[in-house]
């Protein structure tokens, strides 16, 4: 699945999460895979960029977005 398929799937899945947020998300867990985080899904980290893996985890639901307050309520 393409790049932009994943970022409109995690949006459309989350609609209190704006795409500024699930940037802040992704860098977190991209950060987390590069310190030595394994990875839940069934990949290979060295094939493949750690920001698209993070995203790929968001966008299956094994990563879950939180901390950030809905200002609408």
């Amino acid at each position: 699945m393409k790049i932009e398929e994943l970022t409109a799937k995690v949006l459309h899945n989350n609609p209190n999460v704006d795409r500024y947020q699930l940037a802040i998300a992704v860098a977190k867990r991209c950060d987390q895979l590069l310190d030595g985080a394994s990875s839940k899904l069934n990949v290979d980290l060295k094939s493949m960029k750690a920001a698209d893996v993070a995203l790929m985890e968001i966008a299956e639901g094994l990563i879950k977005i939180k901390g950030f307050v809905n200002n609408e309520e």
